[in-house]
């Protein structure tokens, strides 16, 4: 039984294992809730997070030896890439599959008896199972943690059979249980606790806004139309060439559609691959891995690939055909951007993805209810791609069970003129609801951005403003302000309410069309700076910083690239980008200044630390 352990043993976990300052936005809470024996139901937006819900808990669990947390996944290579990423950090977790041999399967609940196991991944069906229920009851159960729990939903996308028999577990032993899911609507949430047997459990929900994220909606006709509008997303996103511009997913909604996108963009010279259910297990191990390591930068696939996919660079993802609902959507759009950074989401929709949709649905056996629910699913897809307001506005709003969001100010409502005015109107509607700022909090603003090296988003300066911790928020300098947090008086539609009004006035004005942001009238932007100068340090000269970023940095990306062919990991595995950045700027001279390093732990440094002191003696700028 997890109760009595204090959140602040988690946080100290947290930075020590797993290299992270603090929690992001919904972790503390679902962690808080393990820690005391409570049941919770977390829905936290793609790439925020999740799986450290359970494996914090978990862990700490572990290291006072009270028994081991069983994590029910869907999909076996989900279980998979969890497993490894944690043994890369010293932890032991394992995993039940029907792929494994029976040796395997023998010694991996061998080490579950014993108490060996930090987490264990099995999947729905072999929960399911008697011979595996008489083994749980006689091991030393912590915590249930429930991936992917939409899947108990029939009002789900995702609908499994067998999650429907994971309620029975809780018969079995004394242990809280987490839910976690990235797509629920209020409905599909309250059949989650309903389903699973939650008791009085602590409902977590994340903010659904991706600022980082531009969504669009194209609407170019039949195949060829189409195929000519996919080129010119992918030319302007300098994707599919062989580039380092990143990754792109092309999702259609047949096996057929899928063959024909990438057939045709590879004869146009595009380096893509396809995935599909109906290939060989063989063949789709070789796209994956393809895509995954870059050979193959473009991925056509039907909605069997993605549930777990955590690439962080994927700069686009086209819906060449439109899927069954916004869940759905919403889902495999999220897979872009998870590094902060800028990614284009395009929705091409017509009247005949419906159709396609309903013969799709046709195929399988549901009631009346179902039916008509799915139907209702399609009106919300044709809402979303033929409406005049803000995209982003009304993904987080389909979520949040209607509750009013701010406008993004980048998709493509947002930038198109007509579509200023429309969310703007929207605006309107509710402006009784907005605060007025002070004329000292407006003077702030302009303080703020006058600080900045480079233009802003006007809803993370209002973030920032507000004290938010989110991660887009650490590039540019935003958390390092003397502004930051001073405005946590006043909501976000309010502060953004207050940007416009400066931009109307002319003490701002508005930067860019794809990306829109803010920035002080007539101030040069500075084109190329430091983390460190962003931060408020003395500016390194230009080409001493060019050639002490590049040399180093280029240097770590290939060391981690070749220890991850030599053990058969994925790169982030070995360490992720924003590591190889935080090196190349701190050249750290020692295990103990590496240990400061955000994202490595002890574990990592042990195995890897030697060969990235001697990276930095090498091409660092102080060797």
């Amino acid at each position: 039984m997890l109760g009595g352990m204090r959140l602040g043993e988690a946080r100290d976990l947290l930075g020590e294992v797993f290299g992270h300052a603090d929690f992001r936005f919904g972790q503390r809470e679902a962690v808080e809730a393990a820690c005391t024996g409570r049941d919770a139901l977390i829905l936290l937006p793609t790439g925020s997070g999740k799986s450290l819900c359970y494996q914090l808990p978990a862990l700490l669990a572990q290291r006072r030896s009270l028994g081991t947390c069983v994590v029910i996944s869907p999909l076996i290579a989900l279980m998979r890439d969890q497993v490894a990423a944690l043994e890369a950090r010293g932890l032991r977790a394992a995993a039940l599959n029907s792929h494994q041999e029976a040796a395997s399967q023998r010694e991996t609940l061998a080490a579950l008896r014993a108490g060996e196991l930090a987490l264990l991944y099995v999947s729905p069906e072999r929960a399911a199972q008697s011979g595996f229920r008489r083994v749980l009851q006689s091991c030393r159960v912590t915590l249930l943690a429930v991936d992917e729990a939409h899947c108990v939903s029939q009002w789900g996308h995702d609908f499994r059979p067998d999650y429907l028999r994971i309620h029975e577990l809780r018969d079995l032993f004394d242990a809280p249980c987490l839910a976690l899911t990235a797509t629920a609507t209020p409905q599909v949430m309250e059949e989650i606790a309903k389903l699973l047997a939650l008791r009085d459990p602590q409902v977590v929900t994340g903010e659904f806004n991706r600022p980082n994220l531009s969504f669009a909606v194209r609407q170019p006709g039949q195949q060829g139309q189409r195929l000519a509008a996919l080129e010119e997303e992918l030319v302007a996103a300098k994707l599919g060439r062989r580039g380092k511009g990143g990754r792109g997913i092309v999702y259609c909604s047949t096996r057929k559609t899928a063959e024909a996108v990438s057939k045709s963009l590879r004869a146009r010279g595009f380096a893509i691959t396809h995935y599909h259910a109906g290939r060989t297990q063989l063949a789709r191990e070789r796209a994956q891995k393809a895509f995954e390591s870059g050979r193959t930068p473009l991925l056509a696939a039907t909605n069997a690939f993605g549930m777990g996919i955590d690439l962080p660079d994927i700069r686009l993802i086209v819906h060449f055909q439109a899927p069954g609902s916004l869940e759905a959507y919403y889902q495999e759009a999220g897979r872009a951007g998870r590094d902060g950074a800028p990614a284009r989401c395009v929705l091409f929709f017509g009247a005949g993805d419906l159709n396609t949709q309903r013969r799709l649905a046709s195929a399988s056996a549901g009631s009346a209810k179902l039916r008509a629910h799915r139907e209702r699913s399609l009106e919300g897809v044709a809402r979303y791609a033929q409406a005049i307001r803000c995209r982003q506005q009304m993904l987080c709003a389909h979520f949040s069970g209607g509750k009013e969001h701010p406008t993004c100010g980048g998709c493509d409502v947002c930038v198109d003129a007509e579509g200023v005015e429309a969310s703007q109107a929207c605006e309107t509607e509710r402006s009784a609801d907005i605060q007025r700022l002070s004329d000292a909090a407006r003077d702030l603003i302009v303080d703020a951005v006058e600080r900045l090296r480079k233009p802003v988003g006007r809803g993370n300066l209002a973030r920032a403003l507000r004290g938010s911790r989110a991660k887009s928020l650490s590039r540019g300098g935003l958390m390092t302000l003397p502004e930051y947090g001073k405005l946590a008086d006043y909501d976000e539609a309010s502060v953004v309410a207050a940007v416009d009004a400066l931009l109307a006035e002319g003490r701002l004005e508005r930067r860019g069309r794809k990306y829109p942001t803010v920035w002080i009238p007539g101030k040069a932007i500075r084109t190329k700076t430091t983390p460190a100068a962003e931060a408020g340090e003395a500016p390194r000269t230009r080409s001493r910083a060019r050639s002490r970023g590049g040399a180093l940095a280029r240097a770590l990306d290939n060391y981690r690239r070749r220890t991850a062919r030599h053990l058969k990991w994925k790169t982030y595995m070995v360490f992720q980008k924003r590591v190889i950045l935080a090196i190349d700027r701190e050249e750290p001279a020692s295990h103990d200044a590496l240990a400061r390093i955000p994202g490595l732990g002890p574990a990592k440094i042990e195995r890897f630390g030697d060969d990235i002191l001697q990276l930095v003696r090498e091409h660092g700028g102080r060797s």
